[in-house]
Parts: C-alpha cells; sequence; structure tokens
C-alpha cells in the first residue's frame, strides 16, 4: 500500500542540451504530471526557438515547479522571454553547458539581482 504525503514537494524544471538533462534525470528530477507533462525539455540544433519559448512559458505557469535551469547558450535564444519573467517563483538559474562555459555577464537575471543591492552594501 502506497503512502501519500498530504504535501507534495516542488519540482525542479530544466531546459537544456541532451547530457545536461540526463544528468539531472540520473539525479532523479524528471517527472511526469496528471496532464503527461514532464519538467525537462532537450534542446538541440534542430529544436525551434519558438517550442523552447513555450516550454519555459509553460514551465513558469506550472503551479509545481519553483526552479527552472536552463544552460546559458539556450537562454540566449530567449533572452526576451526570460527578462519578462519578473516573478521571484518559479526563480531562474541559468546554468553552464559542457559545451559552453557560464558568462556571468550574459546572465539577465544576475544583473537583475546586483542592481538590487548598493555596492558599498555587499
Amino acid at each position: 500500500m502506497a503512502m501519500h504525503s498530504a504535501v507534495k514537494g516542488k519540482l525542479l524544471a530544466v531546459i537544456g542540451d541532451e547530457d545536461t538533462c540526463v544528468g539531472f534525470l540520473l539525479g532523479g528530477i524528471g517527472e511526469i504530471n496528471k496532464h503527461r507533462h514532464s519538467n525537462f525539455m532537450v534542446v538541440d540544433k534542430n529544436t525551434a526557438i519558438i517550442d523552447i519559448e513555450e516550454c519555459f512559458k509553460g514551465f513558469v505557469k506550472r503551479d509545481d515547479i519553483d526552479i527552472i535551469l536552463i544552460n546559458q547558450n539556450v537562454a540566449e535564444m530567449i533572452r526576451h522571454v526570460i527578462e519578462g519573467h519578473t516573478q521571484p517563483i518559479p526563480a531562474v538559474l541559468e546554468i553552464p553547458s559542457k559545451d559552453h562555459p557560464y558568462d556571468a555577464s550574459k546572465d539577465s537575471i544576475l544583473r537583475r539581482a546586483k542592481g538590487m543591492f548598493n555596492p558599498e552594501d555587499v
């Protein structure tokens, strides 16, 4: 007999290349909700930008996702959509991929966070 918790935890969503998604899936983040929607999207060179945008917008609207991890090179493709997301939850974190190192100067969320603090306060 399965035991179900009254309070379910929130999910992590991933938008990235195959290696990134597989790594997180092996770590146990994979989930498919009752509407048969997964919490990850594998992006390759043939993925249309509109599909990435729609996936990101869908993750933002879901109430079971608190954090969206996105490869920074993929985030660059939909930067205007990411910059339009101003709510604290779900949090959007840009991460490096195997082929593209992290560049803090491209991270719009980090730039926004830095703008909230006076440099003398940090």
